[in-house]
C-alpha cells in the first residue's frame, strides 16, 4: 500500500472487512463528513449528480468492520463508450474520489472487491484518481502525467494581490483598472452565460464539452457549496467559472474564457476575483486543480505563484487489456482536435456531448 489517506483513527475491528454496495445514504454522508481525507468527489452529492446527468452507473462500495461500522468507502462510475472504451473510474468526471479508508486492510479490501465488480459489469480496467494506491496483482502507478496546485488565501485583497509574483501581478492590476465587471450566481442566466463560454473555450483547445445537464446536476445537489463567476465586457461574458467549496477551500473547476478572454485580461480577473469571493465566503485555501505536467495550463498556475504537486493515480487492468486513451493530446487524436477547432460552434455543441459523456 502506498501514499496517505489512510489517516482516519482505525476501528478495533477493522482487521476484519468485509465490502457490499452501500445503499445508505445517511451512513455514506455520515462517513465522508468525518473522513479527514475525504473529497467532494467522495460526496454521494457528487456520485448521484455524475449518474443522474450521464446515465453511467454509480456502484459505491463500502468496506465495513466485524460491527457493521463503516471503514472504507470507493464510490466508483462505470463509464461506457463506443470511442474510449469502458472502465470503473473512482470518481467520474473528477480528479479525485479513490480509495478512502481507515487502514490499509480496508483499502486492499476494497481494491479486491472493485476487481470483481469489474468482471461482473466487463469492465476491462479500474481507473483510481486519488487516495490510497492499492498493491495488489494487475495494479499499476501512474505519476507523471498530473500535477495538483493549491495555497492558502490570504489575509486580505491587497495582500491576495501581492501573493501574486510581479509579472502575473501587472497584468491582474491591468485587468482591475479596465471596464470589466465581476458576477456571481447560479440562476439561469449564469449558467446560460457559463455553459456558452466554457463550451467556446473547449473547442478552442479542439476538445469536445461536457453535456450541460452535468453542470447543472452538481449545482443543483451541492447549492451553497457550488456557483458560477462570470467575467462580463459590456455585459458580454468573456470568462466563466463554476467552483467547489468544500471544507474551506475553493476549487475552481470548470472554467475558461472566449477568444476575447485573452487581450481583455478577462481570465487573470476572473481568478483574483475568485480569490477573493472565496474569502469573503468563510474560505482559507485556493485549490487550482490538476493540470497535465509542462502544458500551457501547468505554466500558468506556476506563473500565479502556485507550485506543483505531483499527482499519482491507479489503475488495474484485465490481462491483455490495455489502458483506455482519453487525453486529447494524445497523437492518436491530434488530426481530431485539429479538425475540431475548425468546427462551427454550434456544431461542437451539439455533437461534443455525445462524445465527452463517454470521456469520465
Amino acid at each position: 500500500m502506498a501514499r496517505g489517506g489512510v489517516n482516519a483513527p482505525v476501528h478495533p475491528a477493522a482487521a476484519k472487512v468485509a465490502v457490499a454496495p452501500l445503499g445508505d445514504p445517511a451512513a455514506w454522508d455520515g462517513y465522508v463528513a468525518v473522513h479527514p481525507s475525504a473529497t467532494p468527489f467522495h460526496s454521494r452529492a457528487w456520485c448521484e449528480a455524475i449518474a443522474r446527468a450521464t446515465g453511467h452507473g454509480c456502484h459505491p462500495l463500502a468496506a465495513r468492520d466485524a460491527s457493521g461500522a463503516i471503514v472504507g468507502l470507493l464510490p466508483l462510475h462505470h463509464i461506457r463508450s463506443p470511442l474510449f472504451g469502458q472502465a470503473l473510474v473512482a470518481s467520474g468526471f473528477a480528479v479525485d474520489g479513490g480509495l478512502l479508508a481507515n487502514s490499509d486492510t480496508a483499502a486492499e479490501t476494497l481494491a479486491g472487491a472493485a476487481v470483481t465488480l469489474a468482471g461482473t459489469l466487463r469492465a476491462p480496467s479500474v481507473e483510481l484518481r486519488g487516495g490510497v494506491l492499492p498493491g495488489g496483482p494487475g495494479w499499476q502507478r501512474e505519476d507523471g502525467v498530473y500535477a495538483g496546485f493549491a495555497r492558502d488565501l490570504a489575509d486580505d485583497d491587497e495582500a491576495e494581490l501581492l501573493a501574486i509574483p510581479r509579472k502575473q501581478r501587472a497584468e491582474v492590476r491591468k485587468a482591475l483598472a479596465s471596464n470589466l465587471t465581476v458576477t456571481v450566481g447560479t440562476d439561469a442566466k449564469e449558467r446560460r452565460d457559463h455553459y456558452r463560454v466554457y463550451a467556446e473555450s473547449v473547442r478552442n483547445l479542439g476538445t469536445p464539452v461536457f453535456p450541460k445537464t452535468l453542470f447543472d446536476a452538481v449545482l443543483d445537489v451541492f447549492g451553497e457549496d457550488a456557483d458560477i463567476l462570470t467575467v462580463r465586457h459590456a455585459e458580454t461574458p468573456v470568462a466563466s467559472v463554476l467552483s467547489l467549496y468544500w471544507r474551506g477551500t475553493v476549487m475552481p473547476y470548470w472554467g475558461g474564457g472566449t477568444f476575447a478572454a485573452r487581450g481583455l485580461r478577462a481570465n487573470e480577473l476572473m481568478y483574483y476575483a475568485l480569490m477573493n469571493h472565496a474569502r469573503a465566503k468563510g474560505c482559507s485555501r485556493f485549490d487550482f486543480g490538476r493540470s497535465k505536467v509542462g502544458s500551457g495550463p501547468w505554466s500558468y498556475k506556476k506563473n500565479w505563484g502556485f507550485e506543483p504537486q505531483p499527482l499519482v493515480y491507479a489503475r488495474w487492468l484485465a490481462p491483455g487489456e490495455r489502458p483506455r486513451d482519453t487525453n486529447p493530446n494524445s497523437t492518436k487524436y491530434r488530426l481530431q482536435v485539429d479538425l475540431w477547432k475548425r468546427l462551427p460552434l454550434w456544431a461542437a455543441n451539439r455533437i461534443g456531448p455525445l462524445i465527452a459523456r463517454g470521456l469520465g
